[in-house]
């Protein structure tokens, strides 16, 4: 008996799991490292960390938005601790490095946040993007 070969577009897409008021994760299982870096961006609006493995591959992120904070709430220092602390313990970090970038509110409460967390910091590095007298900046404002 011969099968017949249904033609390339005449599937149809098929959603599997996705049901209208079922609850499902859409984040995987991070994998656990014990050295990595952690990146920290503080912005004036939210705060994201990122958690690599030492080659520079993401293994793990947050940020106020994820965790549950919305609007200027998202911009708070415990914002950014939670998010420090949400982003650790899920990957189980040892030993890390960590990046700050950025002038927000949530930097210096993520950055206490990992130091009491019990990873072993091996530095800690401020890569804050300085223009050395780049673009014109806007005009003031006039209120």
């Amino acid at each position: 008996m011969i099968k017949a070969i249904p033609k390339i577009g005449s599937r149809k897409k098929v959603r599997i799991g996705l049901r209208r008021n079922a609850r499902f994760s859409l984040r995987k299982s991070a994998r656990r490292i014990t050295k990595g870096v952690i990146h920290v961006q503080a912005s004036f609006n939210n705060t994201i960390i990122t958690v690599t493995d030492p080659q520079g591959r993401v293994v793990f992120w947050s940020s106020a938005g994820t965790c549950g904070f919305k609007s200027s709430r998202k911009a708070s220092p415990y914002a950014g601790q939670r998010t420090a602390v949400d982003a650790i313990r899920t990957v189980g970090l040892q030993r890390a490095e960590v990046m700050v970038k950025g002038a927000g509110s949530g930097r210096d409460a993520a950055l206490r946040a990992i130091a009491k967390s019990g990873v072993r910091l091996s530095c800690i590095r401020d890569v804050t993007p300085m223009p050395h007298n780049g673009c014109r900046p806007p005009k003031k404002r006039r209120l």
